[in-house]
């Protein structure tokens, strides 16, 4: 047997070939694939020699391709890291030169508004005194500084000048223990002494019967002789009973620990404690007023007029008529039921009355208003003054 495929070897390796090429055949017929057989065991002896090629090349060459990718992407996010601080570096100067521009403004305006005369100034550091609480300021006395002079800002107060240089001068906070301020509160204008000695504002040298409350501002009374009265100090955190005095908490409004520009009082001038409700920015943007109604020529628009002001300048117009001044001494009483624009008459007793009218369908004279009684005498100044029994004695002649 192995003689014969031995000598009739390349007629059966024919024959194996058209065997496996019919059945080859017969799949393709069964499975309706056209491939050609010689393909397929090509493809099928290449494709594990190329996996382990390709394997090869990721693991080497696509590994150094990731690694100097990766450089680029460092260097790319080293650069990007570098711009954004820039930016964020850029971002917080802005922010600092618009809060300044802010302050400067509402500066201004606090100047304009203000009748004391005042110079701007910014602070520039502060003082190496580790017992005092200090600050130095841009401004000596070649701006007029002097000592002594109150510090304040359009919040609040800050401090007063303690010495005085060519081009600085060193202020005095209000947070120092040393420091005294006199104050005194909106509503019941109860006097005090602020201190600040002990972390915590308060205000000192109250009575118990005084009635303060919490949320109501104090402002400087002016008893001091540094800060002119008006300027508002702070709020009424609260309000507890202590040995004799109130213990009465105060929240500064103007924040003396972290001001920047402040304004220097050269010349003061006393103001009356508002009446109604502080407004704390100062700089805040107001609309203008509405325009006129249609029709109307007159280009500024007409004030809103309340009954109470009705009536006050009814009162005006009728004193004005009569000759009357009010508060006036040795004044008669005016006749407040006379209508405005009626004719007056002078009464015996030294005021005046209208001029009795008639009616026009009987004609008759109606019934004039009372006439009031006459005033007392007045006692010129230095006069002894008569005892209640005894009457008033006539003025000297």
């Amino acid at each position: 047997m192995e003689a014969l495929l031995s000598r009739y070897r390349n007629l059966t390796v024919l024959l194996v070939v058209v065997v496996g090429q019919l059945l080859y055949l017969a799949y393709q017929v069964k499975t309706a694939r056209d491939e050609r057989l010689i393909r397929v065991w090509a493809v099928s002896a290449v494709t594990p020699m190329a996996g382990v090629v390709e394997a090869i090349r990721h693991n080497t060459i696509g590994f150094l391709e990731d690694y100097f990718i990766l450089l680029d992407v460092r260097d790319q996010n080293r650069k990007l890291k570098s711009d954004n601080d820039k930016l964020r570096m850029e971002n917080v100067y802005f922010r600092n030169q618009l809060s300044t521009a802010e302050h400067a403004r509402a500066l201004t305006l606090f100047q304009a508004q203000s009748p004391s005369k005042t110079v701007a100034a910014r602070v520039i550091g502060n003082s190496t005194v580790a017992s005092a609480k200090a600050v130095f300021i841009d401004r000596g006395y070649t701006s007029g500084i002097e000592k002594g002079m109150a510090v304040v800002t359009p919040d609040g107060i800050v401090g007063k000048v303690v010495a005085v240089y060519p081009l600085v001068a060193q202020v005095l906070l209000v947070t120092d223990a040393t420091f005294k301020v006199g104050v005194e509160s909106q509503k019941g204008h109860v006097h005090g002494v602020l201190a600040c000695g002990t972390g915590a504002c308060t205000v000192e040298q109250i009575q118990e019967e005084e009635k303060v409350t919490p949320g109501e501002w104090f402002f400087t009374s002016g008893e001091d002789r540094i800060f002119p009265k008006g300027f508002p100090v702070g709020t009424v955190i609260s309000v507890q009973p202590g040995q004799g005095m109130k213990d009465v908490k105060l929240n500064l409004s103007g924040g003396p620990g972290g001001v920047e520009e402040v304004l220097v009082v050269l010349q003061g001038v006393h103001q009356p404690i508002p009446i109604g409700p502080v407004v704390e920015d100062a700089a805040m943007k107001a609309l203008p007023p509405p325009p006129g109604e249609p029709g109307n020529d007159s280009k500024q628009p007409k004030a809103t007029q309340t009954e109470a002001d009705k009536v006050v300048q009814k009162y005006q117009q009728i004193g004005k008529e009569q000759n009357h001044v009010y508060g006036g001494l040795a004044s008669g009483l005016p006749n407040f039921n006379a209508k405005p624009g009626a004719t007056p008459t002078t009464n015996p007793a030294g005021g005046t009355a209208p001029a009795t009218a008639t009616n026009p369908k009987t004609s008759e004279p109606k019934a004039a208003a009372p006439v009031p009684a006459a005033p007392k005498p007045v006692l010129p100044l230095g006069a002894p003054r008569p005892k209640p029994s005894e009457p008033a004695a006539p003025p000297p002649q």
